[in-house]
């Protein structure tokens, strides 16, 4: 947004396009999910979504595309959002239903502090590159105000490229049964305490 020289009102706008993906990627999760696709597949398919957006971002700061920007900050809320429920999912298809309580818990947990880190960390690397560039550090050919932002999104490319590594293995193994009974009715004793 500053790059592109969005108002105050224009950048705002870019949290609701993010949710908004996110609110698509749930509707269309829910459909996939009641046709028993495996919810790694469905997390693997978010992060490749989230490489293209920030793919995408990264490259309207070459184009001054406030029309790509945008539709990138969508892909990475869809891709947030597919990534969220295809591992959610998988959390909560462990075998012992007593521990379905703790699976949410946990995932809520490492979720949330791995966003906050995300955003921390790219938070210092774009102040601390934004200073490299004004100081001249990363060389005469980088000198754009867009260059850290930029390196920041590739990053973020790098680390989902990554999180495909161990997602992909995760696909290759034995597609496990839900073992919970839909036939039992829901009581106070499944309510997680």
């Amino acid at each position: 947004g500053e790059i592109l020289k969005f108002t105050v009102a224009e950048t705002t706008a870019l949290t609701a396009i993010m949710a908004f993906g996110a609110v698509i990627a749930f509707a269309w999760s829910a459909n996939v999910m009641r046709a028993n696709t495996d919810p790694i597949k469905l997390a693997s398919h978010g992060a490749i979504v989230g490489i293209l957006g920030f793919a995408l971002i990264a490259a309207a700061s070459f184009t001054r595309s406030a029309f790509l920007f945008r539709v990138g900050v969508m892909m990475i809320g869809f891709g947030e959002g597919l990534f969220g429920v295809g591992t959610l999912s998988y959390a909560m298809n462990i075998r012992d239903a007593s521990q379905h309580g703790i699976a949410l818990g946990a995932w809520g947990a490492v979720f949330a502090t791995a966003e906050g880190l995300s955003f921390a960390v790219s938070g210092i690397a774009k102040d601390w590159l934004s200073h490299l560039v004004s100081q001249g550090a990363l060389g005469a050919g980088i000198t754009s105000p867009a260059a850290p932002y930029t390196m920041v999104y590739l990053t973020e490319v790098v680390v989902l490229l990554a999180t495909l590594i161990p997602l992909f293995s995760l696909l290759r193994r034995e597609p496990v049964q839900d073992a919970v009974d839909s036939s039992r009715s829901f009581g106070l004793a499944d309510i997680p305490a």
